[in-house]
């Protein structure tokens, strides 16, 4: 009679296998494809392991699987208008799952996952690329808030606010109210005074 089947699984095992990838690859062990990538006249070379490109990117795996047995393996692959560090950073990301770069390679970083078809990469750039944006809007909303709470408490502090526009010449302020005699043009204003007194 059989038993009740269990799992095992372990939470650790894909993350050691990376980094014994990763360790393989540094050290040049069980390497088997050259890469080598051009940009401005700039080459670079960089060994690999097929299979690890392969499960990570979907250009690898095409380039490597239409291989034919006639040719024998391919042992190196050539890319144009890729930059070395950008291919190292890519490099990094595929064996560790984790890279490093300054905010304005971002973009490039997402190109070469494009070019490459690594999708993995190409969700993480546009994930960083949405955080950024996203914390620059909040920086910008929070600025603008503090500039209206800025004007708000000046103008409970009793400054006066900036007149809009300047009054024409000549022109007089009506305030509602009881109605205040105003003095003619031309008549001092004692004349006013004493025509205020006789009515």
């Amino acid at each position: 009679m059989e038993g009740t089947a269990v799992l095992l699984e372990s939470k650790s095992s894909p993350r050691n296998l990376l980094n014994e990838m990763h360790q393989l690859r540094l050290l040049g062990h069980l390497c088997d494809v050259t890469v080598s990538v051009e940009y401005q006249g700039v080459r670079a070379d960089f060994v690999a392991h097929k299979a690890v490109l392969a499960a990570t990117s979907k250009f690898f795996k095409e380039v490597f699987l239409n291989e034919k047995a006639a040719d024998g393996p391919r042992s190196s692959v050539f890319l144009h208008e890729v930059q070395g560090a950008d291919f190292a950073s890519f490099l990094e990301f595929v064996y560790t799952a984790r890279v490093e770069v300054e905010e304005d390679r971002v973009q490039r970083m997402l190109e070469i996952a494009e070019k490459l078809k690594c999708l993995d990469l190409s969700e993480t750039c546009f994930q960083l690329k949405k955080q950024m944006l996203e914390s620059v809007l909040l920086e910008l909303q929070n600025f603008s808030e503090s500039q209206s709470s800025e004007e708000e408490s000046a103008a409970h502090a009793g400054v006066p606010p900036e007149p809009k526009a300047a009054a024409a010449p000549g022109a007089e302020r009506y305030a509602p109210g009881p109605p205040v005699a105003r003095p003619s043009q031309g008549a001092s204003p004692e004349a006013a005074a004493a025509k205020s007194k006789e009515k």
